[in-house]
């Protein structure tokens, strides 16, 4: 069973990050021949306040 973890800034809508999980099942469904009903999509959204990159 693929396990894929997404993680994004928040701020996206409901509608793109549901297309995304999508798409992500069946590039993983195509690429690996893992059936659908197997593949697990998490996607966590972090705060935008709570992300960093190199000094802050």
């Amino acid at each position: 069973m693929p396990i894929i973890q997404i993680t994004l800034l928040e701020g996206r809508d409901q509608e793109t990050i549901e297309t995304c999980m999508r798409k992500v099942a069946r590039t993983v469904h195509e690429s690996l021949g893992a059936p659908l009903s197997s593949i697990r999509v998490i996607v966590n959204e972090v705060p935008k306040n709570r992300f960093a990159v190199g000094e802050t």
